[in-house]
């Protein structure tokens, strides 16, 4: 009998890598995203935003016509920003917490009906999502949290219905995300008004958290390794950076302090 997984965020690193994974590991593979991988894929394609409830409408019934039922959704479609809160426009705002969280509400709500007996929903956050927010990376941090919070509320509930919630939280891979996040923090020191200085000492601080990332297929090893667990843990923790952690331990004035030090 065919295994059918629905994995979203199909084209970015980590979810390429799992997609092609899975489908080598004899899994029926349905891959969503907004566009099509730029290499050979080995994978069925869905091409669909996850903004966009008519698109992913469409993807559903063809989902369902073809498949019938899956085992497991797997959220990987995320973006990634840094800016200030104060200075982030509004739209660009809204618009990360529409993706990293109001796509995954939406991609679950719509395709739990075929979720089989005892299916799995893993959701990837970030390692940041547990840890006290640091500057200019709050923007995301608060839809990862946020997002974990959703997690937490889902497992709750859809336990209820046979059904099982996991988190999957990485620290730095080697994703596009990386290069978005140089990129990003460059056009943030390029045009913040309000903190020049302390953007560019913060880009060292960035700089060494990303040299110690890893390959997208520890992620996509990890997430096979969810799907084919008997009784999957519901956190999944991989590549967590000791510094974040150990400053997260810090009464909330001293990581202040200690920040405010760094990057004024």
């Amino acid at each position: 009998m065919s295994m059918n997984i629905l994995v979203t965020g199909s084209s970015g690193g980590m979810g390429f890598a799992t997609c092609q994974l899975l489908a080598a590991s004899g899994y029926t593979v349905y891959g969503l995203d907004y566009r099509q991988p730029k290499g050979p894929f080995s994978f069925h394609f869905l091409t669909a935003d996850v903004t966009d409830s008519a698109q992913l409408e469409a993807a559903f019934q063809r989902v369902k016509e073809e498949a019938g039922s899956i085992q497991a959704i797997l959220h990987f479609a995320g973006m990634y920003d840094l800016n200030s809160l104060i200075e982030i426009p509004e739209e660009e705002f809204v618009r990360i917490f529409n993706i990293n969280l109001f796509g995954v509400y939406r991609i679950n709500r719509l395709f739990l009906p075929l979720l089989e007996p005892s299916g799995r929903i893993i959701i990837t956050t970030s390692e940041l999502a547990p840890l006290d927010p640091l500057p200019f990376t709050g923007i995301y941090a608060a839809t990862k949290t946020a997002l974990e919070s959703y997690a937490y509320a889902l497992r709750m509930e859809i336990q209820l219905l046979g059904f099982s919630v996991s988190l999957l939280r990485p620290g730095a891979v080697s994703t596009a995300l990386l290069g978005v996040s140089t990129n990003r923090l460059d056009a943030f020191c390029e045009t913040t008004e309000l903190y020049s200085c302390n953007a560019l000492r913060f880009r060292t601080i960035v700089d060494k958290v990303e040299s110690h990332s890893i390959p997208s297929e520890k992620i996509a090893n990890l997430a096979l390794r969810i799907l084919r667990a008997r009784r999957p843990r519901y956190v999944y923790t991989i590549n967590r950076n000791p510094l974040l952690r150990l400053l997260n331990l810090l009464p909330p004035s001293w990581q202040t302090g200690i920040i405010r030090r760094i990057l004024h």
